[in-house]
Order: structure tokens, then sequence, then C-alpha cells
């Protein structure tokens, strides 16, 4: 039974499929970032140094069709905004959200939209809310055209993907945002 789903929404560029770090992608599809490093399903167990890490992405953003990011204060403001639209619009209950300098995290109940459907309105409002504040350019996809969904199918999965959420403020060294959006979970659905 699926009573949540864990989205991702990461920054264009942030995380190629071919990541150093391993990725839940099979292939990269552009031959010029392919030919960088081979893609690895899944977290590598052991992990590059940061100065790998951050070679590889030197040598990617060359390929990259569009410039690389990074979500200031405003334009994480501007994506919590939109977020909130979609999720009042489509009647979503949001358990837990994070959006931070280059992805973001929301937990949703199980809804009659698919984790797919919610994450790309997810990304398109996102999208145009910082293409109508010139956060963006027109033609910039903001987020990767990955679709990342891990279901939560119990309470203790539940709760503790909510602290995994709250706890990337502090990781990312941002302060912590209560979004009005949020609604506290009570252990749906066996909640009395």
């Amino acid at each position: 039974m699926v009573i949540a789903h864990h989205l991702i929404l990461t920054g264009y560029g942030h995380w190629l499929p071919n990541d150093p770090r391993g990725s839940m992608s099979l292939e990269a599809y552009t031959p010029k970032l392919a030919q960088l490093a081979e893609a690895h399903f899944g977290r590598k167990k052991k992990q590059p140094s940061r100065d790998e890490l951050r070679g590889f992405y030197r040598k990617a953003r060359k390929y990259l069709a569009y410039d690389v990011l990074w979500f200031d204060s405003a334009e994480r403001q501007a994506i919590a905004e939109a977020i909130g639209e979609v999720i009042r619009r489509e009647r979503l209950t949001c358990y837990a959200c994070a959006v931070l300098s280059n992805h973001a995290y929301l937990l949703i109940r199980k809804h009659k939209l698919k984790g797919e459907e919610m994450s790309g309105f997810f990304k398109d409002a996102s999208r145009e809310k910082l293409q109508q504040a010139n956060m963006a350019l027109p033609e910039h996809p903001v987020f990767s055209a990955d679709v990342c969904d891990f279901y939560k199918s119990d309470t203790r999965a539940v709760r503790a993907c909510i602290k995994y959420i709250q706890d990337h403020f502090g990781k990312h060294k941002l302060p912590e945002v209560e979004y009005e959006f949020v609604t506290p979970y009570d252990d749906w659905p066996f909640h009395k």
C-alpha cells in the first residue's frame, strides 16, 4: 500500500545520469556527457571525493544545453509559491517540503494523480513562476526531466521521510521554512 510519494525535483544540470555518486538513471543520452563516465544505477557504495565530483561537473557543464541555476532566497520563495498553488489547485496533501539551492523535496499523500504527474505539475508551475519573474530564461527547463518518486508505505517510513526532508535545511545551511501548504501528518490512513 502506498501512503505517500517522496518526490525530488532536481535542478537542471545538478545531478546527471552518469553522476560519479550514482543515479536513478540507466544511461546518459547526450553522447558527449555519456563519454565522461558510465552510468551507475543507484548510489555507489564508495562515494567520490569532492574534488572528483567538482572535476566531473566542471567538464560536464560545457556539454549542457543551458546554464545551471542555483536558487537564491527569492527564487526559492517563488518555487515554494508555485508548489503551494499546485497543491491547492490539485487538492493535494503535503506532509513535508524543502525548497533548497539546487533541488526540492516534497512528501505528498497518495492521490489519484501519479507521482510523475504531480512532479510534472510542480516543475511546470515553478518554471513558469521563475520565467514570469525574469528569474529564468523562457527556454530554460529549470528542473531536470527525470522523475524521482519513492513510495512510503507505512507510518514509520512517512515520519522518517518528514524528518529527512526537514533536516535538509540545516544540511544545506539554509533557514528552516514552514510552508503554509504543509499539513501535519496524522498517521493517515490509520488515524482515528
